[in-house]
């Protein structure tokens, strides 16, 4: 199948509130629209995580970012395109979420996902995907799709075809950032 015909179904399945298992920038991980609050509770269940431990939303530009987040501080694109690998940053004051995304101190975690498949599938959705590792919580992250257990495939709607034989990379990099520009390496 053709990245271009794999992206276009899975937005599809997304915009219909599906979760599906996927090849992200980092890893292999679970997701669904991050907008859809049925999409993002079937996530929390089926990893058996507690909704109190927020997830990770990928989008596909920095102009994105002013939908939600209110202040978006203006050292966030040198950052970004300074990262040697995928960062992802913790911004104050999360809006137009849903509550379970958002942790209690009102932060959201978010990565800008440059190029390829999920950058594809985010434009094509219109809005920010949940990317959250496709585990059992507290189990390893898988990195291979064949490494991903038979509980969490037979739970998710969907699983892509693209990237099922390719070695994802580690986690990203995660940044605490605050509004006036300082920032605090959660993990490097």
């Amino acid at each position: 199948m053709s990245i271009d015909i794999e992206i276009k179904k899975t937005a599809e399945l997304l915009k219909k509130g599906k979760v599906i298992l996927y090849p992200t920038d980092t890893i292999w991980g679970i997701g669904c629209d991050a907008t859809n609050i049925k999409a993002v509770k079937r996530i929390y269940k089926i990893k058996g995580r507690v909704e109190s431990k927020t997830m990770i939303l990928l989008l596909d530009s920095v102009e994105s970012l002013k939908n939600y987040v209110s202040k978006v501080p203006d050292i966030t694109e040198e950052l970004i395109l300074q990262a040697d690998k995928p960062l992802t940053i913790v911004y104050k004051n999360a809006i137009n979420l849903p509550k379970s995304l958002i942790a209690d101190d009102g932060s959201i975690a978010i990565r800008i996902v440059k190029e390829g498949f999920c950058n594809g599938i985010i434009k094509q959705l219109g809005k920010p995907i949940v990317s959250t590792s496709a585990n059992i919580s507290g189990q390893p992250s898988a990195k291979l799709y064949k490494e991903i257990s038979d509980e969490i495939k037979s739970e998710v709607d969907y699983s892509v075809e693209l990237g099922q034989d390719s070695i994802g990379v580690k986690a990203s990099t995660i940044i605490k950032l605050e509004d006036n520009g300082t920032f605090e390496v959660i993990r490097p």
